[in-house]
């Protein structure tokens, strides 16, 4: 029951708390965004609204209203809102709420709502905990997390909640709340206008985190002496440079932004985008990630991707690791780049990828396949009965037609050159020179041979 005291106190922290600390939504309309979650007509909204919620799992970057929905949650319903963190949390913070919430259901049939929040930091003994408690209704979790929860939470919790994702804010939900907290007496309350150039910087810098825009205009507000609601002040452009010098936008180096830009990467420079692969790896770089991870990908696209279509690019993409290994940032990021923009303008041919895995497959699946009998190991009693091996530096060109697949398989079954750069080059001028020796002899069959010589066995 809230009292006098518990009044002032509340009210004394709302005049310190941060700006986006003060502009938290109180009512599902006045949560910015979000249609596709909790907009008109979707079943969370109508849950919240009738207060019988069941479990679920806030996913989304961070400042895209997750803790801000578990706000309006906690006014808008009827059972008890217990909150969690599990930055500091513990299994015994856990069992505290659930023993709690039981005694609640037991006495008085009240329901406790639990929210746990960046729920992907707990490990899986501490999300174990929940799972008896999710399972029969003894607390309904509201989870909120910004890595992929099929990754990162419990399957079993993941198959007794219900995943609802939240995306990035749009600008114009951005320039919404900036409106909002301009005017709002929780906010501003109408002491301060923005220019134009320094509402676009701001809601440049967001790049849709909610939070970082209000926390930015905060920040911009605190260069300028404060005005009237009649006269208020300008914030300029260059009070919130002033105020933000550096964009940060959204890179975990082991989560799930960190797969989707190095994916975004390799498949820029697989399509032969150098602006877009050049973009990619500024993203990656300004992110901090590990240069090594950066060229071990590139290294590893030059053979998948590339191939023999340009045979030097595998050399770049070795010169780019050792850069990274030896030089290390800032320097080794010109490496970086110069490596990027080589694969991206590089031919492109996965005949060696397709190729090795098509053998694999036919090792793995296929039957037993004998070795030719004139290509064994000479040095064993008995291999004069192999037949006769043909030696290629005996013959022009040091070329000799012969078998050199098992029996049951033929040339073209794995390699299947591209027809570009050094691979068809050398595909074309081999087939070429063959033609002009032997005409259409038949595999295995060549012109008289030297006779065999063990030593070349």
């Amino acid at each position: 029951m809230d009292t006098l005291f518990s009044e002032i106190e509340q009210q004394a922290r709302s005049e310190v708390a941060p700006l986006a600390v003060r502009m938290r939504p109180r009512t599902l309309d006045e949560l910015v965004g979000q249609d596709d979650a909790v907009g008109p007509g979707s079943w969370l909204r109508a849950a919240i609204e009738q207060d019988r919620l069941s479990s679920i799992i806030l996913y989304g970057p961070a400042g895209t209203g997750k803790t801000s929905l578990a706000h309006v949650i906690a006014q808008a319903t009827k059972a008890t809102f217990v909150e969690v963190s599990a930055i500091g949390g513990t299994v015994s913070d856990l069992r505290r709420e659930i023993d709690a919430a039981e005694k609640r259901l037991a006495m008085s049939g009240a329901r406790t709502i639990l929210f746990v929040d960046e729920i992907h930091r707990f490990n899986r003994s501490q999300q174990d905990s929940l799972l008896h408690a999710v399972e029969d209704r003894v607390i309904v979790l509201v989870g909120a997390t910004t890595e992929n929860p099929f990754f990162e939470v419990n399957s079993a919790l993941i198959s007794r909640s219900r995943v609802v994702e939240l995306h990035s804010l749009s600008d114009a939900d951005i320039e919404r709340m900036l409106d909002h907290a301009l005017s709002d007496e929780r906010g501003l309350g109408g002491k301060y206008q923005l220019s134009e150039k320094a509402r676009e910087a701001i809601v440049l810098l967001a790049g849709g985190d909610g939070r970082a825009a209000l926390t930015t205009l905060e920040l911009a507000a605190g260069m300028v002496a404060e005005g009237t609601p009649d006269d208020p002040a300008i914030i300029e452009e260059d009070h919130v440079r002033a105020a933000t010098p550096h964009r940060s936008l959204p890179y975990d180096k082991s989560k799930d932004m960190h797969y989707d830009v190095i994916s975004a990467f390799i498949k820029s420079m697989r399509g032969s985008d150098p602006d877009a692969a050049l973009y990619w790896l500024a993203r990656m770089i300004d992110g901090g990630e590990d240069p090594k991870f950066i060229a071990r990908r590139m290294f590893i696209a030059a053979s998948e991707d590339i191939g023999n279509a340009d045979p030097q690019a595998l050399l770049i993409a070795e010169a780019a690791f050792r850069s990274a290994e030896v030089i290390g940032y800032p320097e080794c990021r010109i490496n970086l780049a110069q490596a990027a923009v080589y694969l991206a303008l590089a031919p492109k041919s996965n005949a060696a990828e397709a190729g090795i895995d098509a053998a694999l497959s036919e090792v793995r699946n296929g039957p037993a396949r004998a070795v030719p009998d004139h290509l064994r190991d000479r040095h064993r009693p008995g291999s004069q009965d192999y037949g006769a091996y043909l030696y290629p530096h005996d013959y022009p060109g040091g070329w000799v037609d012969q078998r050199y697949l098992p029996e049951g398989l033929e040339r073209g079954c794995f390699h299947c050159p591209s027809d570009r750069g050094w691979e068809a080059y050398r595909t074309d001028a081999v087939a070429r020179d063959r033609a002009a020796r032997f005409g259409a002899a038949r595999p295995g069959v060549g012109p008289s041979a030297p006779s065999p010589d063990s030593s070349k066995g």
